[in-house]
């Protein structure tokens, strides 16, 4: 009865006598928009609705209490300290007193939501048309800045916009039973925010489309509340009316169905708004050229169709969110996203989606490798919600797609996919999986198990297990920690019926079992997946302590069983012996695990005499450093077995050795095979393991001497032995920097290390390759050890262990680069697969790598760098990363040195073009284009700091200008020098001179010259007329900048309205200038003598801005605006000293011939664009009539004249269920933006439904 009765206070005396407001509340933009209502008789000015009524302050109920009666509704919103619902209340209580100015706060409301300054006053509504009013506002918003406060940045403008969306939601609830449907408010609503929305501000049009939006979601849930009141009303009535006559009543009948008139009245009431507002301004604005309104747009109808799936759950408004799919912009492409998965999270709304996901299917799965990483993963989460629903929606192929993501670099992409591969694989339980049992080969977590296994398998991934792992972790944790099923399924005989697991099958399964052990006790994704270890929160501690505890307790007893089960396969061994590396080794004393503990030794120790593969004795090695840990009671027993396994080996290793020396001959394979054995066994403990006190320098060292001298020894044999060698230093050198070591003991040392360093250079031309690379990356670790860095950070005591390599060393290092790296791929005829050629690559890149290493620590001269960045071009998709960065790094570490060194590159390359080519070259040969584009990409290293790379140019520029001069000519007195084509090269870097520093490297320049070459002309003089003419290009200009740019006529306006700065800011050569004689300290000049003179400066042009432009007249010229210093337009000619000689008179007669051309030249292009700036810009225009409206928010495009053309855009009427539409609206007008400038091209190929 109360919805009765506010449907009847409609009727009430007191609204009588207004008119009906309705499509001219604001005046249709251009007619645009349809009618929002019916029964016009004539549209009327907002002037006339609104005469005779004024503006009013707000001084009613909780605002006047709280004393802010003098503030206005935006302003109320912006501070956020009354409710809501207070704040409309009033605004009821306000209008309903008198409505016009309540109605005209409320135009303001949204008016200054958009940051325009400007407010619509009542007489603006009585004499202004609509299209005039927004005019006024548009002219009245502030140009200077693109800032409104939906664009705004901060915590106070993120609440503003939750508050406004609030605001427009209560607005409409609380007045869904009686002001909405006055047919006043909201058409006058409505038509404001339909017109902003078409306005060219941005501002405008991005803040009435989202108040329309939200405004358009408050209006279906009146009419979601509406249908569920019709629907109640008709089954009363029906249920009234079967009722026999004597039992009915008719006056109930009759007020229900006078009831159900009105909620029909009052829906088809709300259809047309909706329709208005879907119409005039969804069905513009979700193509907008602004990407933030594309995406309100798509929020909302997301939203319609969640709320009110009836009405908008259907193709017709699906296919709007399909084609937007296709956006170019990544948050457009989201916003779609997660509006679907809001419906495909229902089941029932999931039934209604066939149609559209069999049209759009495609589409989503192909987001699933969107370049946008969240877009990515909310397309698998998508795809995961439809598959709960309908298992075959996706083909096999389309999982597939989805399949291999789990091993992505980007981890919320991996844990989606992963999440997507449990759903399809792993959640699908049967009837007979109930009777299973819940541990063992049986239990369902095996057969799960045994999936994962297949998938791994399938994938032919087997180096990423721990990627796959860590995908499935956060649905799959329970799985992946049943160590149980996994150690039953690998040790457990299987059962009757059952398929055993194949030999691959249980390889990966212990990988995989390994990967679950460590990302349960590391807490942390694999290396190359997030940010690294994070801080633990203290029930992630205790829950990791837990899970450490349990693989202890589990692996104690098991481990020792599967290293005796898979003792001879070094793939399962390598990963069974990592597992102690997990233990918690307080398990053994307090569980009671010692005897498990020998069984793990024995069989280690078992493994360690069998195998001699490189992974598994280093396993075997870190085994027994987890092992042997001091802290712990166990130690004793672990290292007992430690020592006997070394004692063992070592004693071997002398016996054998031995025995190979006393012969004298080349030992037979046999001899051979045991020494290597026991040399890798060896090797590998001791890169763990401190093995000092077994003197094995001396046996290694004759073992290398004895290779050397004979030329015998077998390649491996030396490569470990060199190896060995080089960790017994690396052990005493750790033994003496802990300050304990005796003066004896630094000078054996010091003696080791020179003795074994000149054993490494020797080998470096053995003949084997293996044992040349093994030579060579060994050195470069010890000179770079063993470099003077060693003294730093308070090691000044090791200063006698200081060792440098001499000229030889360092030279022979460098050939072996050159020799060895720098080779073709189809020069290394020993590598002829693909892998092959992979693998030799990265050994060379490690090569490489290992000298640059050298180059950058200074461990060796830079210059020695100058044969390596050489090659920077040539090899460039090779080593072109390892030579960038040595440059970055020798540049940080000596600027100056570093540009000789580039500049000696590319001496040495142009004295290696003139070898092959001779002197008399073609300067456009593919050899000089190749240094000169060389030295372009040198140029770039520098960056644009002009300042801090100064001296370093200019000596680069001394260096170059020297060599060029350096040789004579070889065709005699009067041509060119030999050297002299460099110049070219050189002028690649004049670019990166300063103003100043350009005129002192030309000075310079001209201490080579004679008077006969400044006067030559032909072509092999062409290279130092174009370096002279690029070191004066910009030298003597002292231009400033006269006009920044007119980049819109708007821009224009906002410059000629602000202030003048008080000071230009200076340029970086201004700045730097006071230290100008620092870089021409290297050029000697004679203050007193004769110099030869350079071109005179050009004249001086003055900014000046033009403050009244009706002042300037067209005989004026530019002379208005720019004026030239006194000295240049007087005396344009300076006449040469009376000192000078004949050269330099003549010299300087040619430099003020050039100037004169310059300065004609330039004068007539500043005409040119000094004109130009008078016939386009807007601060000199006298009849600008029309104010010039910025688009702030209109990206490039200025205006976008296609009319919709990519797309035949049908819309709809928005039809409420069961009823009908019964009146139709105007014929909506194109809009200006081109939906070809939002979406890619394949959506303006997709069909409607």
């Amino acid at each position: 009865m109360t919805f009765i009765r506010a449907i009847e206070s409609r009727a009430d005396g007191s609204l009588e006598g207004y008119a009906r407001l309705l499509d001219t509340d604001l005046e249709d933009f251009e007619g645009r928009n349809g009618k929002l209502g019916k029964g016009k008789k004539g549209k009327k000015t907002l002037g006339e609705k609104l005469k005779g009524s004024e503006v009013r302050g707000r001084v009613n109920g909780h605002h006047q209490e709280n004393d802010m009666e003098n503030l206005s509704l935006f302003e109320i919103i912006k501070l956020g300290k009354s409710a809501t619902q207070s704040v409309v209340d009033d605004w009821i209580e306000s209008y309903k007193t008198d409505r016009d100015p309540a109605l005209l706060e409320l135009i303001n409301f949204f008016i200054h939501c958009s940051g325009c300054k400007g407010a619509v006053s009542s007489e603006m509504f009585r004499h202004m048309q609509n299209s005039e009013i927004i005019r006024k506002m548009t002219e009245e918003f502030d140009e200077d800045s693109g800032d409104y406060p939906l664009a705004m940045a901060g915590p106070v403008w993120k609440k503003f916009k939750l508050s406004l969306c609030e605001f427009i939601a209560v607005l409409v609830r609380q007045c869904q039973y009686s002001i909405i449907y006055d047919e006043y408010m909201m058409d006058t609503v409505i038509s404001l925010l339909t017109g902003l929305s078409d306005s060219q501000v941005r501002a405008f049009r991005h803040t009435s489309t989202l108040a329309a939006m939200k405004l358009m979601t408050a209006l279906v849930n009146v009419a979601l509340n509406l249908s569920i009141n019709l629907d109640n009303t008709q089954r009363q009535y029906e249920t009234e009316r079967n009722k026999s006559i004597g039992k009915r009543a008719n006056e109930r009948l009759e007020l229900l169905l006078q009831k159900r008139k009105e909620l029909q009245e009052n829906q088809d009431e709300i259809e047309n708004m909706m329709n208005a507002i879907f119409k005039g301004v969804f069905i513009h604005r979700y193509r907008d050229v602004i990407a933030e309104i594309r995406v309100v747009c798509i929020e909302e109808i997301g939203m319609w169709m969640k709320m009110y799936s009836d009405a908008f759950l259907n193709d017709s408004y699906l296919k709007y969110v399909g084609w937007t799919m296709y956006d170019k912009q990544g948050e457009v492409r989201l916003k779609c996203l997660t509006a679907l998965q809001g419906l495909y999270y229902s089941r029932e709304l999931n039934a209604r989606l066939e149609l559209f996901t069999s049209r759009f299917k495609d589409r989503i799965v192909s987001m699933t490798l969107d370049k946008e990483y969240d877009v990515a993963v909310q397309a698998i989460k998508l795809l995961t919600l439809a598959l709960q629903s309908n298992d075959e929606v996706l083909t096999a192929e389309d999982c597939e797609s989805v399949y291999h993501l789990v091993y992505s670099a980007h981890r919320p992409v991996a844990v989606a996919a992963g999440e997507f591969l449990y759903k399809k694989l792993f959640s699908h339980h049967g009837p007979e999986d109930e009777g299973r049992p819940r541990r063992g080969r049986q239990c369902l977590n095996a057969n799960l198990i045994r999936t994962t296994v297949l998938f791994f398998l399938e994938s032919e991934l087997h180096e990423h297990g721990a990627y796959l792992v860590d995908s499935l972790w956060d649905c799959a944790s329970e799985l992946l920690k049943d160590w149980e099923s996994m150690i039953s399924l690998l040790l457990d005989e299987p059962y009757p019926g059952e398929e055993a697991l194949t030999d691959a099958q249980e390889a990966a399964l212990i990988e995989i079992m390994l990967c679950a052990v460590r990302q349960t006790c590391e807490c942390h994704p694999p290396i190359g997946r997030g940010p690294g270890k994070r801080v633990l929160t203290a029930k992630e501690k205790k829950t990791q302590l837990d899970d450490r505890t349990k693989i202890t307790e589990t692996f104690a007893v098991a481990l020792p069983l599967l290293l005796a089960k898979y003792s001879v396969d070094p793939e399962k061994v390598t990963n069974l012996l990592q597992f102690p590396q997990y233990f918690d080794l307080e398990i053994y004393t307090t569980g009671r695990l010692e005897k498990h503990l020998d069984a793990l030794l024995r069989q280690v120790r078992d493994v360690v005499e069998k195998h001699t593969e490189k992974d598994v004795l280093e396993a075997c090695s870190m085994t027994f450093h987890a092992l042997c840990n001091e802290d712990f009671t166990i130690y004793n027993r672990v290292d007992i077995v430690r020592s006997q396994i070394l004692d063992e080996q070592v004693d071997k290793f002398h016996r054998l050795l031995e025995d190979i020396l006393q012969e004298g001959e080349e030992p037979d394979e046999d001899d051979a095979y045991q020494v290597l054995s026991t040399l890798k066994r060896i090797t590998a403990f001791h890169n763990a393991h401190d093995l000092t006190k077994w003197d094995l320098f001396t046996s290694n060292y004759k073992l290398l001497n004895s290779g050397l001298q004979n030329g015998d020894m077998p390649e491996q044999i030396v490569a470990h032995a060199l190896q060995c060698t080089h960790y017994v230093i690396l052990w005493h050198l750790a033994k003496v920097s802990e300050g304990s070591a005796s003066k004896d003991d630094m000078v054996l040392l010091r003696r080791q290390v020179r003795a074994f360093c000149m054993m490494c250079q020797r080998y470096l031309n053995s003949i084997s390759t293996v044992v040349k690379e093994q030579a060579f990356t060994i050195l470069c670790d010890a000179l770079l050890i063993f470099s003077y860095q060693i003294v730093a950070s308070g090691r000044e005591a090791l200063e006698p262990l200081v060792f440098s390599p001499d000229a030889s060393l360092q030279s022979e290092l460098l050939n072996f680069i050159l020799d060895h790296v720098f080779v073709d791929q189809d020069e290394d005829s020993s590598t002829d697969d693909e892998a092959n050629k992979i693998e030799a690559l990265h050994r060379r890149r490690n090569l490489l790598a290992a000298f640059c290493k050298l180059v950058i620590y200074n461990v060796v001269d830079m210059k020695t760098g100058a044969d390596i960045f050489k090659q920077y071009m040539r090899y460039y998709n090779d080593y072109g990363d390892i030579i960038k960065e040595t440059m970055s790094k020798a540049r940080q570490i000596d600027k100056i040195q570093c540009a000789k060194t580039l500049i000696l590159s590319l001496q040495q390359l142009f004295n290696e073009m003139l070898s092959d080519l001779g002197c008399n070259f073609d300067r456009s040969t593919s050899a000089f284009c190749g240094i000169k584009e060389l030295a372009r990409r040198f140029s770039l290293t520098f960056g644009l700091d002009q300042v801090k790379t100064r001296e370093a140019i200019a000596m680069l520029h001394k260096d170059g200008i020297e060599f060029a001069f350096k040789e004579p000519s070889p065709q005699g007195e009067g041509g060119p020098p030999l050297n002299l084509a460099f110049l070219d090269i050189l002028s690649e870097f004049s670019s990166k001179l300063l103003r100043q520093d350009k005129k002192t490297v030309h000075l310079y320049l001209e201490r080579f010259m004679t008077f006969q070459m400044a006067l030559q002309r032909d072509d092999c003089w062409l290279p130092l007329i174009s370096y002279r003419n690029s070191l004066q290009v910009g030298a003597d200009d002292d231009t400033l900048s006269v006009i920044s740019g007119m980049s819109s006529r708007s821009s224009a306006r906002s410059r000629r309205s602000k202030q003048p700065a008080a000071s230009k800011r200076k340029l970086p050569e201004e700045e730097s200038s006071c230290s100008s004689s620092d870089v021409s300290m290297w050029v000697n000049r004679e203050q007193s003598g004769p110099h030869t003179p350079v071109m005179m400066s050009s004249p001086h042009i003055v900014s000046t801005v033009l403050r009244d432009t009706k002042k300037l007249c067209p005989e004026q010229g530019y002379m208005g605006v720019y004026s030239m210093s006194n000295e240049t337009q007087h005396t344009p000619l300076q006449q040469p000293h009376q000192h000078m000689d004949y050269n330099s008179q003549v010299a300087w007669m040619m430099a003020q011939k050039q100037q004169q051309e310059r300065a004609s030249l330039q004068y007539g292009k500043m005409r040119g664009h000094i004109q130009h700036t008078i016939r386009r810009g807007s601060g000199l225009m006298e009849d600008d009539e029309e104010p010039i409206v910025e688009d702030v928010m209109m990206s490039s495009e200025e205006r976008l004249d296609d009319l919709n053309e990519g797309m035949d855009f049908e819309t709809m009427d928005i039809d409420l269920p069961p009823s009908k539409n019964r009146r139709e609206r105007s014929e909506l007008k194109p809009d200006y933006f081109d939906p070809a400038s939002i979406m890619d091209d394949s959506v303006l190929n997709v069909s409607m439904f």
